[in-house]
């Protein structure tokens, strides 16, 4: 059962929109030491990371005129520019900074996955983009580790 619960911390944290903030919880939910999740959960949370740099702008700009696809992936690329742009204006020379604290910050629609678009549709640097997303992950790692600790001290844990 643990390795079960590890390879599901795992999974989870590389899934788009739940990330490390579901993958943490559901971890200390079920009895995982808190060192372990997190490590797992970051490992798992950084890995798509470079990939969504390579290949996310690229695949978006190739489907962005084809049928059934076509408007989705629009829809992606000029969300992901206008935000991309608008965080660029507001942060200026701290735009690694603010990149951090935006995938740092556990809300939904922040995290990895989306601040490594939003740098990949911007052009940023590759090495500074990955490493302000992993400061981010770690930072979001230890919000919902404190937080899952909270909640496994008020209600305890899951079990199985």
């Amino acid at each position: 059962m643990f390795a079960k619960h590890c390879l599901i911390v795992f999974l989870v944290s590389m899934v788009p929109l739940i990330e490390l903030r579901g993958a943490i919880p559901y971890g200390m939910a079920f009895g995982l030491p808190l060192w372990l999740t997190y490590l797992i959960a970051i490992v798992g949370n950084m890995l798509p990371v470079p990939f969504i740099y390579l290949f996310a702008r690229r695949i978006l700009e190739w489907g962005h005129d084809k049928p059934y696809i076509g408007k989705f992936f629009q829809f992606c690329l000029k969300k992901g520019q206008h935000g991309g742009e608008k965080l660029q204006t507001k942060a200026g020379r701290g735009l690694y900074w603010a990149l951090m604290l935006f995938v740092g910050i556990p809300l939904p629609g922040t995290g990895a996955w989306t601040g490594t678009l939003a740098a990949s549709l911007l052009k940023m640097d590759f090495k500074k983009s990955v490493w302000a997303c992993m400061g981010g992950v770690l930072l979001a790692g230890c919000i919902m580790g404190a937080l899952s600790q909270i909640g496994v001290a008020a209600f305890g844990t899951i079990g199985g």
